[in-house]
This record gives structure tokens, C-alpha cells and sequence, in this order.
């Protein structure tokens, strides 16, 4: 029998129970009843005959009663969460770019699904499932009420706070079962399709994508997560066991009102510098940028069994308004470009893309115009797999020198990430974040590099 024809029978021959779920309690109930009622009976004629006809049937009655109460008593119930995907290979994308820890934290939100990984508290990846992800989308808020202690008299003795529930689940066979339908299959069915897109079957990808589906569902708090995969009438149910989350788990900070390197550019940029510097295998990522001295923005790799390796990205000073007087301390507005002079930009404006949307540098008076910051380079390389499908990087230091590295990645309709420009797609828009914790400075002095005798731009 082929697998098909497997699949047709299956579709054809639901499993559906014998007693609905609807009428599960009341069934239960009234067994319980019986099973009362004959106990009595048993009770009031006991015989070897009344074994038989009173004994076995109160026994059965009870077993089955007390089941069915169980079962109709879990199915009264709503689920807190619950959400259908009609493509789980954009959770496979989105949750395979965290992937570099075995478990992951899970927040439910009204706007979506918040999904983090830590290693070491050194460096942690926040994937948000946004709502806009799901062609369903259902979260049952959750209402703590908490007991004014010491409060004034003008407040109400108590107050109802939303809860969002989170738990940590096992994220390695959370994307075992989101591709156990070879979700990640895109290459070779792709290719056949290109060459000759009329020839089609049952088993070419745009046809397996027609009728597939994902749920996912979290009933109560201390549930599994449940996860059901529908594909032409197989139904494959995966339940992940939670756990309580530790106390400690917090963010990486990141000062939002203290950030003093602000650079946007395309993701490729930033993976292809990493991809060259990690030939060398190195420890150690030093991030240098300055708005007035070149090099205006490099990454240098160092400490492994080769020398130390550079890349260096240009850079061409736009107009300025003409503002007046302005702060010593305001950050510089610069486009890099993947040459070496303006002129040479100037020419090629049509035919090389710029390589960063914004450059904003404003460094502290403490640590001069240049900003450097060395970051363990394996850490740096767990961010490698969302700098592959992103279509831009925001790249943000604050003052205490964490990196956060946030990644826009752009799904389209089709079975993979778009990485063409995004005023042209029409794709969802979801972000990945990740954050990491630079290496303490052994000499702990700041680097403030002289003035005099250097070139500067012009003010």
C-alpha cells in the first residue's frame, strides 16, 4: 500500500469517541450514580448471585463514572493559548535562529508569542512569534488579584493585574516536531518546480502546503504544550512538558536612553564580514566605530591560531542642516559604502548599494570619539544563522558595552524568508533580538585616541 493510499484511509476513517466530549461529565456523573445505587443493593442482599448481577456492574460503573468525570472535567475547560499557523516553516525559521541553546523560555502575550534563550547570562536570543504569524490567534488573559497592604486610603483594597503565563520547554524537540513533515524541505522540490513548472503531484511541496496546518494550544497552567500537525488528513499531536522558569532569568540589559551606537544596515553585510573573520577562528570580536576618524566603522577578530584580521567598512559624510550651534557631544549622521572614496560613491550611487541606513555615534567625552568593544567571538557566531535569512541588522551599543543585534527578518507568502528589499515585498515582518556581554577591559583604561594631527571632517 503506498503512502497515498495510507493517507486517504486514514481521512476517510476519523477517530471520533464514543461518547462526545460535550457529554463526557454528565455520562460520568449518572455511572456514578448507578454504580451508587447498586452498591446499595449489594449491600442490603449479599449473595454469591448478587456478585453477578449487582457486585460486577457497580464496579463497572464506577471505573467508567469516575473516568469519564475526569476527562469531561479537562474538557469544560478553555485553553489559555491557543493558535493555528497555517505554515510552520515560518516558526521552523524564526525559532531555528535561537536555536543554539536546548531550552527556551515561553511567554504568552496578547500580541504574540515570546520565545528567549540564554547561555552563560552572557548572551541571550528573543524570537517574538507576532499574532500576525497565525491565521488564529486566542490568549484568555489571566487576572491575579492582589491585596492592598499598606496602601492609601484613596486606592482600592484590591487589584486585578493581567498575568501572562510563561514556562520553559525542551526548544530542540519543539523544532524536531515542526519539521517532522519535512518543513524544511525547500531545495530540491523548488528546483524540479522551476525547470518544469507544469508537471506536479501529490507530492511536490505546493501541493503537501495546500492542506497543512499547525496548532498550538497551552490549556492551564502546568499543562504541556500541545502541538498538532495536520497535513492531507494525518493528524501527528506532540505534547511538550513544561517547567517552572528559575527566579533568576532576567534580560540582558540593554539601556535604551543610553544607546551611543546606532548603525542599520543590510544583514548581509554584517554575515559576510563574519563569515570572513570566522575563517580564522578566532576568540575575540573587537567593534570599533568613530563619526570623525576612519576607520569609520571595523570589526577586527583576534586570538585565535592565525593573525589578527580587519574588515573595514567605508565611509562618506552627508550634508548637515545647518542648525547653529550644536552639542559637542551630538551624534554624526554617515553612510558607509563599500568603497573606499566619495567620489568613487558618487559615481557608483545607481549600481553599489549602500551599505548602512544610519550611522549615529555619540560617544561619552570619557572614552574620546571612538567607541571599541571586544565581545567573545563564539558567542558572536550563535547570531550567525539569523544574519543568514534577515533582511537588515540594527546594531546598538549602550554606554555599559552591550551589543544588541536586532534582525528584521521578512517571511513571504512562500516557503521561505524574503530577503528582497521590504518596500517592495509584502511579507510579514518579524524581528529577532539578540543581546551579548562585552569582555571586561584588563587594563581598565578607556582608549581616547589623540586629536592633533589627525584628520577630521569638517564641522
Amino acid at each position: 500500500m503506498s503512502l497515498n493510499e495510507i493517507w486517504e484511509a486514514a481521512s476517510a476513517h476519523p477517530f471520533s469517541p464514543v461518547v462526545p466530549k460535550d457529554n463526557q461529565f454528565s455520562v460520568g456523573f449518572s455511572l456514578l450514580l448507578i454504580a451508587f445505587f447498586l452498591s446499595g443493593l449489594f449491600g442490603l442482599n449479599r449473595s454469591f448471585l448478587s456478585i453477578a448481577s449487582l457486585g460486577v456492574p457497580a464496579s463497572l460503573a464506577l471505573g467508567f463514572g469516575a473516568v469519564y468525570m475526569i476527562f469531561g472535567t479537562m474538557a469544560d475547560g478553555e485553553p489559555i493559548f491557543s493558535a493555528v499557523s497555517s505554515n510552520a516553516h515560518h516558526l521552523y525559521i524564526l525559532l531555528q535562529c535561537i536555536g543554539f541553546a536546548p531550552q527556551a523560555t515561553v511567554q504568552i502575550t496578547p500580541d504574540g508569542l515570546r520565545v528567549s534563550v540564554e547561555e552563560g547570562r552572557v548572551v541571550q536570543g528573543l524570537a517574538f512569534l507576532d499574532k500576525a504569524l497565525f491565521t488564529s490567534y486566542t490568549f484568555n488573559h489571566l487576572t491575579e488579584t492582589n491585596n492592598g497592604n499598606g496602601g492609601s486610603g484613596d486606592n482600592d483594597d484590591s487589584s486585578e493585574s493581567t498575568y501572562y503565563p510563561h514556562f520553559v520547554i525542551s526548544l530542540s524537540a519543539l523544532l524536531e516536531t515542526l519539521k517532522i513533515f519535512g518543513t524544511n524541505d525547500s531545495s530540491g522540490t523548488n528546483k524540479a518546480a522551476a525547470l518544469n513548472p507544469a508537471a506536479s503531484s501529490a507530492f511536490t511541496t505546493p501541493t503537501l502546503l495546500l492542506d497543512r496546518s499547525c496548532t498550538l494550544q497551552y490549556f492551564q497552567y502546568g499543562s504541556p504544550l500541545s502541538i498538532t500537525l495536520t497535513e492531507v488528513g494525518v493528524k501527528t499531536i506532540c505534547e511538550l512538558t513544561t517547567y517552572e522558569p528559575d527566579g533568576g532569568e532576567l534580560d540582558i540589559p540593554l539601556q535604551r536612553d543610553a544607546i551611543i551606537m546606532k548603525i542599520i544596515m543590510r544583514s548581509a553585510w554584517l554575515h559576510n564580514a563574519i563569515t570572513e573573520l570566522d575563517a580564522t577562528d578566532p576568540t575575540i570580536l573587537k567593534v570599533s566605530a568613530s563619526a570623525t576618524k576612519a576607520p569609520f566603522f571595523s570589526l577586527s577578530a583576534s586570538g585565535g591560531p592565525f593573525s589578527e584580521s580587519v574588515v573595514e567598512f567605508s565611509i562618506d559624510q552627508q550634508q548637515k542642516n545647518q542648525t547653529g550651534a550644536q552639542q559637542q557631544s551630538q551624534a554624526y549622521h554617515k553612510v558607509l559604502a563599500d568603497d573606499g572614496t566619495s567620489r568613487s560613491r558618487a559615481r557608483r550611487a545607481k549600481l553599489a548599494p549602500t551599505v548602512t541606513e544610519t550611522f549615529l555615534i555619540s560617544p561619552p567625552s570619557s572614552i574620546g570619539s571612538r567607541i571599541v568593544q571586544d565581545y567573545r567571538f563564539p558567542l558572536i557566531r550563535k547570531a550567525a544563522q539569523a544574519m543568514a535569512v534577515a533582511n537588515k541588522v540594527s546594531i546598538r551599543g549602550d554606554r555599559q558595552g552591550v551589543l544588541s543585534l536586532q534582525f528584521m527578518i521578512e517571511l513571504d507568502e512562500r516557503n521561505k524568508p524574503s530577503r528582497e528589499n521590504t518596500s517592495t515585498s509584502s511579507g510579514n515582518v518579524t524581528f529577532v533580538d539578540f543581546r551579548f556581554v562585552p569582555l571586561l577591559d584588563e587594563n581598565n583604561e578607556a582608549e581616547v585616541e589623540p586629536t592633533d594631527g589627525e584628520e577630521e571632517f569638517d564641522e
